[in-house]
């Protein structure tokens, strides 16, 4: 580990990481949040009309899988309520492992079509990464898991 060069950072560094650790937490379940509501809801999101219709639109012609709707429903479900579940540190690990493939599949999918920078394929590429650190990091102290002491 390497030496501070203001040593005097070190207490404090030790008392924000958690508080940190759960606002990052926090923070990509409300994006989360904010992904599967729409959807839900059958509210426009950005510049989509039709958030469902544009993920079920992706499983039936790209991933061409069946039963399109349900799965639709299923990742809009796992993001809402995924996203709470991130938000209060509950079940932490598991949401996160299945939105890391969810995260992993969309810049799959979309990768060809949506070049670095100009549409943001980046975004689906962080949060992959971001819910693959909670997956191997858990929920940390300021969460449900941690409070219940049970985590997967």
């Amino acid at each position: 580990m390497p030496t501070l060069l203001i040593p005097a950072l070190a207490p404090l560094y030790r008392c924000a990481e958690p508080l940190a650790y759960a606002l990052l937490r926090a923070g990509f379940g409300v994006i989360m949040l904010t992904h599967g509501l729409p959807k839900l809801l059958g509210n426009a999101h950005g510049s989509m009309a039709d958030p469902m219709a544009a993920s079920i639109n992706l499983i039936q012609n790209r991933l061409h899988l069946p039963q399109a709707e349900l799965i639709g429903l299923l990742v809009a479900l796992l993001e809402a309520v995924g996203g709470l579940l991130l938000i209060l540190g509950l079940s932490t690990r598991l949401i996160a492992a299945m939105m890391t493939v969810q995260m992993l599949t969309i810049a799959y999918l979309l990768g060809p079509t949506w070049p670095w920078i100009d549409r943001g394929i980046e975004y689906p590429v962080l949060m992959a990464l971001l819910s693959l650190y909670l997956v191997f990091r858990g929920a940390g102290r300021y969460s449900l898991d941690n409070t219940l002491g049970k985590e997967l």
